[in-house]
């Protein structure tokens, strides 16, 4: 059994005047990302949105001393990118579909989805997404960690560092065994 995880296409990591933006790195893989994710969802395999999810007023969080605020609750940076938001819309109720809200890199950290790929007899994962060299690079070493095969849809990842993402595609395939897709 297979699922998709795709990571954090919202506005704020994809859109031109996102806060955190890849730019057009990562507006370039939109067609791919959202072709492979609605192909997943017609399949009726598990689709799982992980979308970065912090708080203003979280002082705490590590990440504040790293970037800008980013993907803020109630936001339309928050918001899924381009035409990924529509499917999402037209699916969301889909019992395949699943929004995971996370509050760290890894999809993993702190949420329930290895248990809901379990109950699901999940043991093949395919992320799509950004940052290649942050979240999915962080989402890949936990699934490989819990046993999962991981696959990577190259041209559905992207970052705002070419030389982090490059490294990131040979680090997949090098030491964590995924596929490369």
């Amino acid at each position: 059994m297979k699922a998709l995880i795709s990571i954090d296409y919202t506005n704020d990591f994809v859109a031109t005047d996102g806060a955190l933006t890849t730019g057009a790195a990562g507006q370039a893989i939109e067609e791919t990302l959202v072709a492979q994710t609605q192909a997943f969802i017609e399949a009726g395999d598990f689709v799982v949105f992980a979308i970065d999810r912090h708080d203003k007023e979280d002082t705490f969080h590590p990440e504040n001393r790293l970037f800008p605020p980013h993907n803020l609750a109630g936001t339309t940076g928050r918001q899924l990118y381009g035409s990924l938001a529509p499917v999402y819309e037209k699916h969301q109720a889909a019992k395949n579909v699943y929004w995971l809200d996370k509050r760290h890199y890894s999809a993993f950290s702190g949420t329930d989805l290895d248990i809901r790929l379990r109950e699901r007899r999940i043991t093949d994962i395919y992320l799509t997404g950004v940052c290649t060299d942050i979240c999915v690079l962080h989402t890949a070493v936990d699934a490989y960690n819990l046993g999962y095969h991981i696959h990577i849809i190259e041209d559905a990842v992207a970052s705002f560092d070419p030389q982090g993402h490059e490294w990131a595609l040979r680090h997949f395939k090098g030491s964590l065994g995924a596929t490369i897709e």
